[in-house]
């Protein structure tokens, strides 16, 4: 995929002026090329028909825009998409595109593969293959067939966003500032299991919504379910989490997915109550849909139900999760491993 050229998607206003100015452009072709890639979102060089032809050629001698198609897709029953999107270095990575009536949010990945390792968790089943670069980030955005109608998006795909914070931290920028796509970033969750430092660098250099990877309170559990726990445990995470205000705009989230007779007892709902004690936050419940080859179960809808009710009954707001696309599997994972392996 690689054609030795730089990529223009995903540079910020100050950048593009840079790469004007390198060229002999006068800096305002920066705004210009900025306008050209975020507010119309073109797919050449040559479109950019504001900049004379000598200097889109002499941009295009060393530039593109770094844009690139799906190269598969599956469409659940329920309206989900999951694209197959390809990255700059010939790996793939998955988009889930998920409509809801007013609704439709972007489940974006930041990785291929992931260190993380959880055990519940597909991705994590492929090993590590490389962080994305912003540009291959922002493309599931730019190169969506459903761009125009997203409301929301979250860095919930493959990979851990801490891991890749730079270039997460890059997409969010272009994608609230006033030069690129000017979204609140209250339209935007950036999930994460929880990375020493690199939590509180996110938490104070963003305002997008947070969502954190919780599945137990328990640390030797979490442990278990979630290797991550030995690096930053979740006592960690929720002491940090303290630190900052999430009770106006900035939204503060906890991901729960209830395996059956493993996280789903009273005691389990306590152990959650006493952990986020205080905090402005909510709880979401998340079904287990079983993964090849991972001896977990999910919990039936009573427990969930149950579980749901004693929680908020207790002051932790909580909700089920509605499932989408589970006829395609729209858990992150599966197309791309099957790619990989040339299925």
């Amino acid at each position: 995929m690689e054609t030795g050229k730089k990529k223009l998607l995903g540079m910020t206003l100050s950048e593009l002026k840079e790469v004007a100015q390198a060229l002999g452009m006068p800096s305002f072709a920066g705004g210009q090329m900025a306008k050209w890639l975020y507010q119309r979102q073109v797919t050449s060089i040559g479109e950019m028909t504001d900049i004379s032809k000598s200097n889109r050629e002499r941009l295009a001698e060393e530039y593109e825009i770094g844009c690139m198609a799906h190269i598969d897709a599956q469409y659940s029953k329920d309206g989900t998409i999951k694209y197959l999107f390809p990255t700059a270095s010939g790996k793939f990575v998955e988009t889930v595109f998920i409509p809801d009536d007013d609704r439709a949010t972007l489940c974006v990945s930041c990785q291929v593969g992931c260190k993380m390792n959880c055990l519940f968790c597909q991705t994590g089943k492929q090993g590590f293959e490389g962080n994305l670069t912003y540009a291959d980030i922002l493309n599931q955005v730019y190169s969506l067939p459903e761009r125009d109608r997203l409301t929301n998006i979250v860095f919930m795909g493959q990979g851990e966003p801490m891991d890749n914070l730079d270039n997460v931290l890059r997409v969010t920028q272009v994608m609230t500032a006033d030069y690129g796509y000017a979204w609140s970033p209250k339209r935007i969750t950036v999930s994460s299991v929880g990375v020493k430092g690199k939590l509180k660098r996110f938490l104070d250099e963003s305002d997008c919504h947070v969502a954190i990877s919780l599945h137990s309170a328990l640390p030797e559990q979490r442990s278990m379910l979630m290797p991550a726990e030995k690096g930053m445990p979740i006592e960690q995470i929720v002491d940090l989490l303290r630190g900052y205000d999430f009770a106006h705009q900035r939204r503060l989230s906890f991901e729960y997915i209830v395996f059956g007779g493993l996280n789903d007892t009273p005691m389990h709902a306590r152990r959650i109550i006493d952990l986020l004690h205080g905090l402005d936050c909510r709880v979401n419940l998340i079904r287990f849909h079983q993964i090849p080859n991972v001896p977990l179960k999910g919990a039936d809808e009573q427990k969930m139900e149950n579980f749901r009710n004693y929680l908020t009954s207790h002051g932790v707001f909580t909700t089920i999760r509605a499932s989408r696309g589970q006829d395609i599997f729209a858990a992150c994972g599966l197309l791309s491993t099957a790619k990989k392996a040339g299925a």
